[in-house]
């Protein structure tokens, strides 16, 4: 008995590249938010502490709280740099000297074996 033609489309659907890969890099992306938010509570929090005492801001405006939009802004930008500084640069690092490396083909590594070898003649 052939499955009905929804079942086949979303068959279809959740196994194209897009769809897993999309799954990976969610599945992925938390966990790399689980790893920076204890590397900025585990190290950078507590350097902060003994530098300048309670980060946490409070200041409310009538019935606004305005200290918790500021601590959401130092966090995102304590957060920014630790993914930029420690996560982004090496890694960009890496791939430039992957995309550095000069790649040959066959063709062109056994061409400069003759012409060394010509050369040496």
């Amino acid at each position: 008995m052939k499955p009905p033609p929804i079942i086949i489309d979303f068959k279809e659907f959740i196994l194209k590249g897009n769809a897993i890969s999309l799954a990976v890099g969610v599945i992925i992306g938390t966990s790399f938010g689980k790893l920076v938010t204890a590397f900025s509570d585990g190290i950078i929090n507590p350097l902060l502490n003994l530098i300048g005492g309670n980060p946490d801001i409070a200041l409310k405006l009538w019935v606004f709280d305005v200290g918790m939009v500021i601590n959401a802004l130092i966090s995102l930008v304590i957060t920014g740099a630790i993914l930029f500084f420690i996560f982004v640069k090496p890694m960009n690092r890496l791939q430039k000297k992957d995309v550095d490396a000069p790649t040959r083909s066959a063709e062109e590594t056994l061409l400069t074996e003759i012409r060394d070898l010509l050369a040496k003649r």
